[in-house]
């Protein structure tokens, strides 16, 4: 497989389609109309009562080691992984598990690690798992998926599913965030390599993208670059590190958000073929406060549904649906890192997109948020120590 190597980067031109100008103006349609149906859903979620209502905090675990995700099992018990290669079960009755063996060797450098942690459908009859996480060495690595059957503590049949390519050299930006669509179909996200960010417009590689295959690795034929023109594997393109990603169990819509630079964290409703711009078009500057792009916008490139200036360094991500918090049914529900808190994201009744900061109590940066299958929600701060806690409703 090719390693890509650090070299300079070169201007383009953002009006330069890589997915093909056709292809764009077959999906825009289509595109608007997820935009109106999803924003439907949030515009409904913020016609609810304004008032945050009254919560409970409960630390579920603690002194875990860059924690980065957690999962629910259908006995009670959750899954959760630490960057550094540890996959544990957090049992129903508080017990922390010690590290599942056989686990995949993982790169615990720079961003890199075990990531996403998401069981199967069918986990209580076939105990399959999926998990992503940075494969490979520092000179030449990767994001790969891996399927495997959780035995007790113990990983068999571990299978590997998808490769991101062409391999790097950089240890950052690897998205890694993995979501299940309806037809059963996977979706993963790549970062952008931080060093490469153009390759994140080539649609020939699978950085800076999300991309769907089936349960078996197996590609999807109605991928849209599945007939030529692009890798077979990508679904959207145009993405610099996303780090949020999640399927509306009541609609369907995706909805992912990404790391921009210095400002232009982005919340962002995917529809297949479309292209979200970085780094063509971008909010943000880059850190030595040279401009990434002089374009906010470009014709074939989909806008955010939101963005940040400056950033949240926006991580994990959900859609509420539950019955503990009937007032933020349909909401969004964002990590922030560098704010320490949860964003709670709808659209007013003006149009205009709203937020509301929660749980900024915990003190700690947010790497993940879920929802309970009992309408609590769940979330995992960031670090070493980290910790699971658990907010439900009441005093």
């Amino acid at each position: 497989m090719p390693t890509l190597t650090r070299q300079c980067r070169r201007h383009q031109n953002p009006a330069r389609d890589h997915a093909g100008a056709s292809l764009q103006r077959g999906l825009r349609n289509a595109g608007r109309y997820l935009r109106r149906c999803a924003w439907l859903s949030l515009l409904s979620a913020a016609s609810a009562a304004a008032e945050t209502p009254t919560y409970t905090l409960t630390t579920l675990a603690e002194d875990l080691d860059h924690p980065w995700c957690v999962a629910f099992l259908p006995d009670g018990d959750m899954l959760f992984t630490e960057r550094t290669g540890a996959l544990r079960v957090l049992h129903a009755d508080g017990r922390v598990g010690e590290p599942v063996a056989g686990v995949p060797p993982v790169l615990f450098r720079g961003q890199g690690g075990l990531f996403d942690v998401l069981p199967d459908p069918g986990f209580a009859t076939n105990q399959r798992i999926y998990l992503s996480f940075a494969h490979g060495t520092v000179s030449a690595n990767a994001t790969r998926v891996v399927s495997a059957r959780l035995d007790a503590n113990e990983l068999t049949d571990v299978q590997v599913l998808f490769t991101a390519e062409p391999l790097k050299d950089t240890p950052q930006h690897y998205g890694g965030k993995l979501a299940m669509l309806a037809d059963g179909t996977l979706l993963l996200t790549t970062g952008d390599g931080f060093d490469y960010r153009e390759q994140a417009q080539n649609p020939e590689v699978t950085l800076g993208k999300t991309v769907r295959f089936r349960v078996d690795g197996s590609l999807p034929a109605d991928n849209p670059f599945a007939d030529g023109g692009g890798h077979p594997a990508v679904w959207t393109m145009g993405h610099r590190n996303p780090q949020g990603l999640a399927v509306d169990p009541a609609s369907g819509a995706v909805y992912l958000h990404e790391h921009g630079p210095r400002g232009g964290d982005e919340i962002n409703l995917l529809a297949a073929g479309s292209n979200y711009g970085w780094p063509a078009v971008t909010f943000g500057i880059d850190y030595s406060g040279a401009h990434v792009s002089p374009f906010t916008e470009w014709p074939g490139m989909t806008p955010p549904l939101h963005y940040w200036v400056p950033s949240i360094a926006a991580s994990g991500l959900v859609v509420y649906r539950g019955s503990e918090f009937p007032a933020w049914e349909g909401s969004l529900l964002v990590g922030a890192l560098v704010d320490q808190e949860v964003r709670r994201v709808t659209r007013a009744a003006d149009g205009a997109v709203a937020e509301e900061a929660l749980f900024s109590e915990i003190g700690e940066r947010i790497r993940d948020v879920r929802v309970a299958p009992d309408g609590a929600i769940v979330v995992v701060t960031d670090g070493n120590p980290g910790r699971i806690l658990r907010i439900a409703a009441g005093p």
